[in-house]
């Protein structure tokens, strides 16, 4: 829903606003969507000039809050296109963190969500990427938990269960996006009943990645980049059984 809401929110801005028309950058991975916003003369803005001029819109990952600042301190109308969902995450941490709370978030640390909720975190915002590695942080007095809103929810049990003995000097949220949540259990159901699962989709964006690590067996799903009929047909000719 997010990425889609983004993209939408460009293409509206490409035609109702006068002027150069940003994101900051990439809106999503699929490139033939990236594509469309180059034939819009939409472009990506990879660093913030002293001055601009022109639109910007912030994806569906959200930014660090001082980056929004910068934006339009430098001239650029903002908009805002930060996922709803992010953005309760965002008011998680910002809710906590000036009342001293320690904010641990697991994710991807490169990824663009997750950088923009450190923003929001302060000097108390820590990153982890599995449950293992929080055994390695501080022990802290009050700390909140939550979790990147595509990460895996098999993910999310496994912190809950770490979480639990440390209560209620530590809070978990469940951050993950209801509608990550369904297709990732939706992906879990049909992989039990083929010997081969196809997914449309890049190997290095986060949802594709999410939905591997959903199936029976995530080692057999196969990536192809674009929904062509040769190409899925080639992915599982040695299966019988694929969907």
């Amino acid at each position: 829903m997010g990425v889609r809401r983004a993209v939408e929110l460009a293409l509206d801005a490409s035609t109702a606003n006068p002027g150069p028309i940003y994101t900051y950058g990439a809106l999503i991975h699929n490139p033939q969507v990236l594509a469309l916003l180059r034939e819009k003369v939409i472009r990506i803005l990879e660093e913030i000039p002293e001055r601009g001029t022109g639109t910007v819109l912030i994806r569906a990952h959200g930014v660090p809050p001082d980056i929004k600042g910068r934006l339009e301190t430098a001239g650029f109308r903002v908009i805002d296109a930060t996922c709803p969902r992010v953005i309760k995450v965002q008011t998680v941490i910002a809710r906590h963190a000036p009342e001293g709370w320690a904010s641990i978030i697991i994710g991807d640390k490169d990824h663009p969500e997750v950088i923009g909720l450190l923003g929001y975190a302060g000097r108390a915002g820590y990153v982890v990427n599995n449950v293992h590695d929080l055994d390695s942080l501080p022990l802290f007095d009050n700390a909140i938990v939550v979790v990147q809103t595509t990460q895996n929810t098999r993910l999310l049990q496994d912190v809950k269960a770490w979480a639990a003995p440390k209560a209620p000097h530590y809070k978990i949220f469940d951050t993950i996006c209801g509608s990550t949540e369904q297709r990732q259990e939706e992906v879990t159901r049909l992989s039990e009943s083929v010997d081969a699962l196809v997914i449309v989709g890049g190997k290095t964006a986060e949802t594709p990645r999410g939905w591997q690590r959903s199936a029976a067996s995530p080692e057999n799903p196969r990536f192809i980049s674009k929904p062509k009929r040769k190409s899925i047909f080639k992915s599982c000719q040695r299966s019988t059984r694929w969907g």
